[in-house]
């Protein structure tokens, strides 16, 4: 791995690629002992947690679903403090277990505007699994039951994060430098 630019920004490697899949792996073997018995709602927010997501997905042992809700509130590398929702989500979640799928979890903005909504549908539980946290960043608590990573507040790149548009494709994270 080597440094990159993205837009007229320099990113350093900081998470390979295949540390990001053993992480990866432990947290599906978790998650399917944990809701062994149980067929789990998988709710992914799009679009940075969709290569998470799938791969999660593709490593789970037990019976489980899949949905997809956009949530944004990044323009360029800062939040804009504003939760934008673009496409809903149409699945029941009433007594169904649900697990949240979130790439990134910064300030805990997002997530604290979205999960009162999917506690009013009444779940039978709701979890959340992220592949990042920066803990530095948060200012709305979130309790993320299984993490791939604790990171610094600086900004990332790939794995299916972005940097207004560009990066997500990238199998490897990637610092600002």
């Amino acid at each position: 791995m080597s440094q990159i630019q993205v837009h007229d920004k320099y990113f350093k490697p900081y998470i390979d690629e295949n540390t990001l899949q053993e992480r990866i792996t432990a947290i599906a073997a978790q998650l399917s002992e944990d809701y062994k018995g149980k067929k789990p709602l998988f709710v992914a927010i799009l679009n940075g947690s969709f290569m998470f997501a799938a791969d999660l997905f593709k490593r789970m042992t037990i019976d489980v679903e899949l949905c997809f809700i956009k949530l944004a509130s990044y323009k360029g590398t800062k939040s804009t403090g504003n939760v934008i929702t673009a496409i809903g989500m149409d699945t029941d979640i009433f007594s169904r277990d649900v697990i949240i799928i979130e790439d990134i979890v910064d300030t805990g903005k997002t997530l604290s505007e979205f999960l009162p909504q999917l506690e009013h549908q009444q779940p039978a539980s709701l979890s959340i699994v992220s592949l990042l946290h920066k803990p530095d960043a948060t200012v709305f608590p979130i309790d993320i039951k299984y993490l791939g990573f604790s990171i610094p507040n600086k900004f990332v790149v790939g794995y299916g994060l972005d940097y207004d548009g560009l990066g997500r494709n990238l199998p490897a994270i990637y610092q600002l430098a």
